[in-house]
């Protein structure tokens, strides 16, 4: 009992420390071999030492760091039914894409109907893919972001519009109504419960919530305003949403025009984009992968951007990191595409911006 209690100890030890050396894995392996032949010497079989509790516990204990079979039959099943799941959406046979695609979206507890992706991306799988810039001037004698006002369009063009430099314009939004109208109940009042602005939004348009925990567009516009003001204490809050509902976009653009500085022959996205949000929130550092540079008005509150050249570039820009705070009136014009950018409201007041593509 004595050499058995050694033995299983020595084993015990020998499974908790992978780096054991080999000369005590043989001697372990001849002592049990001295054992195995004096048991059998004395007229035991296999099957008599097979019976002996320690060496059953050992066989369990060994047994143990084995996957089970059924673990493996699990395994290759899954991954049958996933080859079977791909072939059939690639086929669009028997069974069409669309129907795997609301099955999915049901069987995760999302209406099929409002819901337009199946799975979420992934932004860090995006950037790791993001074909590098063609070159890095845009960056290369960026000192501070500039903020500029009375700019002509030629001087405009020549400056900012297409060489990828930020600017603020601080005179952008002159002659806009907007500042005059847009608050988060004028926006309630045209996204209303049941309204085609709404469904529109929800059923056609991009909506992103930046983590503000809303599922839906409609429940925004549910909150109470305390919720919206942060008055009960509430988590800040920041949304976007693609304005491609016509009706909407009608009543909103009674209040902006196109930028007056912009090049006379630019053309600007057909669908423009809201940012509202309350302070103490705004959007982590990212990078867009959109067609063209952007403009966004800054309507009510106030928004600091934060912006940084990509990492190929780091040895030519003269600086790796700039920051501009952008007031109620000021237009900032930034090519998403090539500079990585944050936001953060700032102040008092719930921040509502407007933007758009221009090519």
């Amino acid at each position: 009992m004595d050499d058995r209690s050694v033995n299983k100890n020595m084993c015990s030890q020998k499974r908790k420390d992978s780096k054991e050396d080999d000369s005590l894995r043989k001697r372990v392996n001849l002592h049990f071999q001295y054992l195995y032949d004096s048991a059998m010497k004395e007229g035991f079989s296999p099957s008599d030492l097979a019976k002996i509790d320690a060496v059953v516990e050992l066989r369990e204990d060994i047994d143990c760091f084995e996957i089970p079979n059924c673990v493996w039959k699990s395994f290759i099943a899954l991954f049958v039914s996933f080859i079977a799941i791909v072939i059939v959406y690639l086929s669009e046979w028997p069974i069409k894409n669309n129907t795997i695609f609301k099955l999915w979206l049901e069987a995760k507890g999302e209406d099929p109907k409002t819901e337009r992706c199946a799975v979420e991306k992934f932004e860090f799988f995006q950037d790791m893919v993001r074909p590098p810039p063609p070159c890095c001037r845009f960056c290369q004698n960026v000192k501070s972001i500039e903020k500029v006002e009375n700019i002509t369009p030629e001087k405009f063009e020549k400056l900012y519009a297409y060489t990828g430099r930020p600017v603020v314009i601080k005179d952008g939004t002159k002659n806009w109504t907007a500042s005059e109208y847009f608050s988060f109940q004028f926006m309630k009042s045209i996204y209303t419960k049941n309204s085609a602005a709404l469904k529109n939004v929800e059923k056609y348009c991009q909506f992103f919530t930046y983590k503000s925990n809303f599922k839906t567009f409609e429940e925004v516009f549910e909150m109470s305003d305390e919720r919206a003001f942060m008055k009960d204490k509430s988590s800040p809050w920041y949304i976007g949403w693609s304005n491609c509902d016509l009706s909407a976009a009608n009543v909103l653009r009674q209040h902006y025009s196109r930028p007056y500085f912009l090049p006379k022959q630019a053309e600007s996205s057909k669908t423009d984009w809201i940012f509202m949000g309350s302070p103490g929130y705004g959007a982590s550092m990212h990078i867009d992968y959109v067609n063209n540079p952007s403009w966004q008005a800054q309507i009510t509150g106030t928004k600091r951007w934060s912006l940084e050249p990509p990492p190929e570039c780091y040895f030519i820009c003269k600086k790796s990191f700039f920051e501009v705070t952008v007031q109620p009136g000021e237009i900032i014009v930034l090519d998403t595409n090539l500079w990585f950018h944050a936001t953060l409201n700032v102040g008092d007041n719930i921040s509502i911006a407007i933007g758009s593509e221009f090519d």
